[in-house]
């Protein structure tokens, strides 16, 4: 049975609204998988947590999907697609192509060796929250029991978070399809 899955993505090194596209693109081509919205781009300072990700701003958002991909397996794909991406394996922390985190998976509460779902620091983070929000604001966190709308009226997180504007014409959600004219 498929279910509705979140993923937070960022990216602060190069051509970031690339960066972002090419993992939609890959994203969407998931089998088993259907891509059922991607939120606008939201640029964000960079939040040092026991992380150094530079001093590059990053373009971050949320994909919804449906996808029958188990917990486990999709995580791996996640890391096959930073990987793809140019991720920087042996310096995860630091400055990023792409970033491509788990946020839920339907009302699962996972608990495992390199596999936290919910994310463990979600409610924490305004640039997760937003564009969570945008996507579906009445989502319920299984374990705080309190929706997306309530956790980003009640986060702490004083980082600055900004509508990308004017958003970029990609090939995703609600922003405007890529075209070429005709003989170019």
């Amino acid at each position: 049975m498929a279910e509705t899955v979140f993923i937070g993505f960022g990216s602060n090194v190069g051509d970031r609204v690339d960066f972002c596209d090419r993992a939609m693109t890959l994203l969407s081509l998931l089998p088993h998988s259907r891509l059922k919205g991607v939120s606008l781009l939201y640029e964000t300072e960079p939040v040092r947590d026991r992380t150094d990700p530079g001093e590059g701003w990053f373009l971050n958002g949320v994909v919804q999907l449906e996808t029958d991909i188990t917990p486990r397996s999709l995580l791996t794909t996640l890391q096959e697609i930073e990987r793809s991406l140019g991720r920087d394996d042996d310096n995860r922390s630091g400055p990023r192509t792409i970033d491509l985190d788990i946020l839920f998976y339907g009302e699962q509460v996972i608990k495992e060796p390199g596999l936290t779902i919910p994310h463990p620091r979600l409610h924490q983070r305004r640039f997760v929250l937003m564009p969570m929000n945008e996507l579906d604001p009445l989502w319920i966190h299984p374990t705080l029991k309190q929706s997306a709308a309530q956790l980003l009226a009640e986060v702490e997180d004083q980082s600055q978070v900004h509508l990308l504007f004017p958003q970029p014409s990609t090939r995703y959600g609600s922003r405007p399809a890529c075209s070429s004219q005709p003989g170019t």
